[in-house]
């Protein structure tokens, strides 16, 4: 499940602002609370990932093979620029710039995930994003474990996690029996909007709906009802919801492209916290 980062909940203090807000301000940690105070869950484990270690594994893999629209491939030979100068690793423009089957390494693959530049725009790079993650997981599977402890060594120093090298090892182990079921962006039934101070936002049209879709997603008939904490936060995000910008409003400024393969903030200055 891919919770959309401009999603409007309810932060650390009971303010209103976008997902993505919860890490930028307190790492993953803080992003794992606020998942579980929102949506009724009990996340207890995390791996958050750079930029770096999702390039280094795709390149352990060697690559993986994806299908890419002539827009796509225009706008990932852009991003390629700055993946590739913050991870320092290499890549080749696909040239002419024409749709196809694609065998991507890692500056393109994950130049490919954080393509938003297109129809459905953030929606649509989510699913990118869970695209990738598939295609790794697949490739991953046809290695051998001794293969696997090998790139798990390499990228466990690149990741913040509160999972032990012992423990993710001891996954390893198992990996050929996982499957990747259906997927799924949440909230599926919203609506977007620009709110004063805050920006563009993704409303759910119901956040109990939405959560209860979810369990049902995720968990399947166990008897869940939502809790009095996301009634009372759905409230919250409908009264935050009606202070709508207007001509003169100040709104945080959303990130520009600059088609020289980066993404740039209000300031012009690179913003890697908006960046996947």
């Amino acid at each position: 499940v891919s919770v959309y980062r401009d999603t409007m909940l309810e932060q650390e203090g009971q303010h209103y602002d976008k997902a993505n807000v919860a890490y930028a301000q307190g790492g993953p940690e803080e992003a794992v609370n606020m998942l579980n105070r929102n949506l009724d869950l009990d996340i207890e484990d995390y791996v958050s990932v750079n930029f770096l270690a999702m390039a280094d594994v795709v390149d352990a893999l060697d690559g993986v093979d994806i299908e890419l629209t002539d827009e796509e491939v225009v706008h990932m030979n852009n991003y390629c620029v700055e993946t590739s100068e913050v991870t320092g690793k290499s890549y080749e423009r696909i040239e002419p710039e024409v749709g196809g089957t694609y065998h991507l390494n890692g500056v393109q693959a994950v130049s490919y995930a954080r393509i938003r530049y297109t129809a459905g725009g953030d929606f649509t790079r989510a699913e990118r994003q869970r695209t990738v993650l598939q295609l790794i997981g697949e490739k991953a599977q046809s290695m051998s474990v001794s293969t696997i402890n090998k790139i798990i060594d390499q990228v466990f120093p690149q990741i913040s996690t509160n999972f032990t090298l012992t423990e993710m090892i001891s996954y390893a182990a198992d990996l050929t029996e996982y499957k990747v079921g259906e997927t799924m962006g949440f909230p599926e039934d919203n609506t977007t909007d620009t709110l004063n101070e805050v920006g563009s936002v993704v409303i759910p049209t119901s956040l109990s709906q939405s959560v209860q879709a979810l369990h049902q997603f995720l968990f399947g008939n166990d008897g869940y009802a939502v809790s009095s904490t996301v009634q009372e936060i759905e409230s919250g995000i409908s009264v935050r919801a009606a202070d709508r910008a207007t001509s003169d409003s100040y709104v945080e400024e959303e990130e520009t492209y600059d088609y020289s393969g980066g993404t740039s903030n209000s300031t012009g200055t690179t913003d890697w916290s908006n960046s996947t």
